[in-house]
């Protein structure tokens, strides 16, 4: 089997067949998956089709019936016992999925050629599909009846709700701990990284336990080093745990480790500060349960030397000796003996460190040097949404990571932290704005030749993050936890620290300001990208994955989508209040579907003001395709029909694009009677874009990279949005709102632009999305576009609605004049490519560079 290339194995349950494609009839899903199965009687549509195949001399079927069933779970694990005529690229993963359809419920192994379908997050849980061919597998390893597998399948909208009540029709799919179908791993990975704990291996019931002292002979680590080699019975350690660094998953398909997970523990007694190295199944039952502060008893471990070329963090008491010679390992084949101190039985003459935490306020921050590592606390005002990147030594691994803003009043600024996955999920994936958050050994990165200077901080192995003051985790009496906490009460008496902000594009770090220092600073084999390989660049991307490229081309087109006031006029509270009434956003959509052509259409975010982030501009949902992924590997969409709310017209109220592409002179008025153009367009274009080879469209924004004002009441709604398709349905808690009823936390609108490649054949349109306050567009100190792409974070004034938007079409009005300046001029555009999933694709135009002044 092959998990990349998207072609089927050569097995022989498909061996010679010409199958037929019935889903590229573009026969619509039905909605109501539960109620209409109920409707077949108790006869269930999984057990037909098991009987069918199980009956099938080939070993595999397409259903006399299809009906469409629910996704409940999409679960990802490692495969070994490849097929031995089949070489694949390690690491291979693969995905088993549970469905229902009303009656039971039945989890099935997806085909590897249908991957591509969970990396895009097509097939993803809560969503209704149809399945037009299954095969039966077999595990020779284990008794039992076959695996029902996926061969072809139809993807279908999400449902409004799925019952979670129907039993499992084979009762080896209900054992606990969960196993995957195949292979002889006992346990599921989570479905987008590998660093975080997942499923119900994973224990975090380890207790406090007093232990009775007399006749334990404990040994110091300064004396344990001198003489461990010598040794054959390692005396009992007591030590307390001063830092836990994140999982590392180390599976490969030969190894033959049932657990293979590792974790380091940086542990100390009076005499010392010593890693520990935590081994396989021994993680998933004590990772949990072993938390920052703890004291240990350790017996029945073993000593090794360590490994050169590992950092370990600095001791938190200087005067306490750094042990780098030896590192302790804990191994399920020793039988090692961990028992938690309760911390009423530490006994002063131990003398065990106590946490010392390096706290840096956000003024004290411009001082610190690059590297520095430091822990901060403060308040949440931005939570970004989760983005994914590439690990280097795999294509199918990834880091998780999110954008957060930390404010503890010491500043107008606030910190700015580059947030990876700690393996913490249970706090990682419910972070919230407004909520009082400390994240420990935080990196400085910093760059004060850059253009704007560089400054913000990254998480390191060690990170650990908590969403409160957590007794025993943070000293009382430090002064910068003091000082914060009066700030905080100060700020909430007073009523402020409501604008704060959840989710949205957001494109940081900046890059510098020439395209020297950009390709100094990266490490890849080709800087640029041709105008050609975009579209692949863009098709390979994974589920939230992110990027950053260069291409060469010459701007010919650039136009202003403003803000249209009515598409955010009503509260996320007061829609679901008045959720039987049309609701203003409702008539702007329809009003915006009224505008569109070639099934694109633009709606721009809404008003108010942020703490620092992108200024984003969202769209409502074109009309629906439903994605289909044959045998082969291709992927075939299908249109639904338009709704009457798509073709309803209804009069625009600004200018809409269908009017700026017929009268590309068309132009608005601001307060001030000052007249500016909202669309330019070269006489380059107008001669080449009838004879272009190919015209790539992902100027669209859509509604997930618009940064809204957060809402508490509506914060777990929102941190779904914002946070990663889970690997198990959970239902909705009532009526669910939509995402575009919440107030976006920008007024601006943002800018397409076509960009023509250097030979005339390729244009591609993207997105451009200002960021600068409005005191700087009031006074136009920010006057180009190149100007306008130096800064990339900003604090906007508090201002009036009118304030806001005369300023946003005066900038408007400079930015276009100013491209219009570099007609036919050859330009370097820096571009971020994002991934949303279920196939919705974005380019966003980050920084431009002039060749001929900056190489």
């Amino acid at each position: 089997m092959s998990g990349e290339s998207g072609q089927p194995q050569a097995d022989p349950s498909q061996a010679g067949v010409d199958m037929p494609h019935p889903e590229r009839n573009g026969a619509a899903v039905p909605r109501g998956v539960v109620r209409r199965v109920g409707a077949l009687g108790r006869r269930s549509w999984i057990q037909k089709v098991f009987e069918q195949v199980i009956d099938s001399p080939r070993r595999w079927v397409t259903p006399l019936e299809v009906v469409p069933v629910a996704v409940l779970a999409v679960q990802r694990y490692l495969l070994e016992d490849e097929p031995r005529n089949v070489k694949p690229k390690p690491p291979l993963y693969c995905f088993d999925v549970t469905i229902s359809d009303g009656v039971y419920q039945e989890k099935c192994y997806l085909d590897p050629s249908l991957n591509s379908l969970v990396y895009k997050n097509i097939l993803k849980v809560g969503i209704e599909v149809r399945i037009f061919r299954v095969s039966c597998i077999y595990n020779e390893k284990r008794i039992g009846q076959g695996i029902l597998c996926i061969d072809n399948v139809l993807c279908g909208e999400l449902l409004e709700s799925v019952s979670l009540e129907t039993p499992f029709r084979n009762s080896a799919h209900r054992e606990v701990p969960e196993r995957p179908l195949r292979g002889e791993k006992s346990h599921y990975l989570p479905l987008w990284n590998n660093e975080d704990p997942y499923g119900d291996i994973w224990l975090n019931n380890k207790q406090p336990k007093e232990h009775e002292f007399n006749h334990t002979k404990i040994i110091s680590l300064s004396h344990l080093e001198m003489t461990w080699s010598n040794t054959k019975n390692l005396p009992p350690l007591l030590v307390r745990i001063l830092y836990k660094s994140k999982l590392r998953y180390y599976g490969k398909p030969n190894k033959k480790i049932i657990e293979p997970y590792q974790t380091f523990l940086e542990v100390a007694d009076s005499s010392g500060t010593v890693s520990m190295i935590m081994w396989n199944t021994l993680c998933p039952e004590w990772y949990k349960s072993l938390h920052v502060g703890l004291v240990l008893l350790l017996q029945n471990y073993s000593i090794r030397k360590s490994y050169p070329f590992r950092m370990q963090p600095l001791p938190v008491d200087p005067h306490i000796k750094l042990i780098s010679t030896m590192e302790i390992c804990l191994n399920i084949r020793d039988f090692p003996n961990i028992i938690i101190i309760p911390e009423k039985q530490v006994k002063p003459e131990w003398r065990l460190p106590k946490l010392n935490h390096r706290f840096v306020t956000r003024s004290e921050l411009d001082k610190m040097p690059n590297n520095y590592i430091c822990d901060v606390i403060g308040v949440l005002v931005f939570v970004g949404r989760v983005q994914r990147s590439k690990k280097k030594e795999s294509r199918e691994d990834f880091w998780s990571y999110r954008w957060i803003h930390i404010a503890d009043g010491t500043s107008e600024q606030p910190f700015i932290v580059e947030l990876f996955s700690t393996s913490q999920p249970e706090i990682f994936e419910h972070i919230y704005p407004m909520t009082y958050f400390t994240c420990t050994q935080l990196k400085v990165v910093r760059n004060d030749d850059q253009v704007p200077k560089l400054l913000y901080l990254t998480t390191t192995n060690e990170s650990h993050i908590f969403m409160t003051c957590h007794k025993g985790q943070l000293r009382n009496d430090d002064a910068k936890v003091k000082n914060f906490i009066q700030w905080v009460k100060e700020k909430n008496d007073s009523g402020e620290g409501k604008n704060t902000v959840i989710g949205g594009y957001y494109p940081y770090p900046p890059v510098p300001e020439t395209f020297w220092k950009y390709s100094s600073s990266l490490k890849v084999e080709s800087l640029l990208t041709a105008i050609s390989e975009v579209k692949v660049e863009i098709e390979d991307l994974q589920y939230r994955e992110q990027k950053r490229i260069a291409i060469q081309g010459i701007i010919t087109v650039i136009k202003y989508v403003p803000y249209h006031s009515a598409t955010q006029s009503a509260s996320a509270s007061e829609t679901l209040r008045n959720a039987k009434r049309p609701s203003t956003s409702e008539a702007a959509r329809k009003e915006s579907q009224s505008q569109e052509k070639d099934g694109k259409r633009h709606h721009d975010d809404g008003s108010g003001r942020s703490q620092c982030h992108s200024a984003c501009a969202s769209s409502n949902p074109v009309p629906k395709k439903r994605i289909t992924q044959t045998p082969s590997g291709k992927q075939i969409p299908v249109p639904q029909p338009e709704t009457s709310s798509q073709t309803k017209e209804s009069k625009p109220s600004m200018p809409s694009s269908s009017d700026c592409r017929e009268n590309p002179s068309h132009t608005f008025v601001v307060r001030a009677k000052k007249t500016i153009s909202d669309k330019w367009e070269s006489q380059l274009w107008r001669d080449k874009k009838f004879s272009l080879i190919d015209h790539l469209r992902y100027s669209r924004v859509h509604p997930e990279s618009i940064p809204r004002k957060f809402s508490s009441e509506h914060r777990h709604f929102l941190g779904q949005q914002f946070n990663s398709q889970p690997a198990k349905y959970v239902p909705p808690e009532g009526k669910v709102p939509k995402l575009d009823h919440f107030k976006s936390a920008r007024s601006l609108g943002h800018f397409e632009l076509t960009i023509l490649g250097l030979n005339h054949e390729i244009a591609i349109d993207v997105a451009f999305l200002p960021m600068y306050s409005l005191q700087d567009a009031q006074t136009s100190q920010v006057d180009t576009l190149l100007t306008c792409m130096n800064y990339s974070c900003v604090y906007p004034q508090a201002s009036t609605s009118s304030e806001k938007t005369t300023g946003s079409r005066v900038l408007a009005g400079d930015i276009i004049k100013a491209v219009s300046k570099m007609d036919r001029e050859h330009v370097i555009c820096i571009l971020d490519i994002c991934n949303l999933g279920s196939n919705k694709a974005e380019v966003y135009l980050h920084k431009i560079y002039k060749p001929n002044k900056t190489s």
